[in-house]
């Protein structure tokens, strides 16, 4: 398996509203790319010098294939979607393959 992680800092003034967006909207709509089989949505407990609250967004991927099928066929698009809140976050990702789940 794999993880796509989704790290976001997002600036306090757009918080609430973005939270429900993720919740109620982007959230559902990746994982209806079906491309990922669960999301776990987590706020990271750091303060940040450049202030804001930070988020993960780590989506379970049952391979590396269908992690590379999202990249072409639907990361663009669902990147898009946040325009709604452009240069009010930052967000960076990575790739996790996972090892051992206990």
């Amino acid at each position: 398996m794999y993880i796509y992680n989704v790290t976001i800092n997002v600036e306090e003034a757009i918080h609430d509203e973005w939270v429900k967006w993720m919740k109620q909207e982007h959230i559902p709509e990746m994982l209806d790319t079906g491309k990922f089989k669960k999301a776990l949505m987590t706020r990271v407990m750091v303060t940040e010098t450049m202030g804001g609250i930070t988020y993960s967004v780590q989506y379970t991927a049952e391979s590396k294939a269908e992690l590379e099928k999202y990249y072409e066929e639907d990361a663009d698009r669902m990147r898009g979607k946040s325009k709604v809140f452009e240069g009010k976050f930052v967000a960076f990702r990575t790739e996790m393959q996972v090892i051992s789940e206990q």
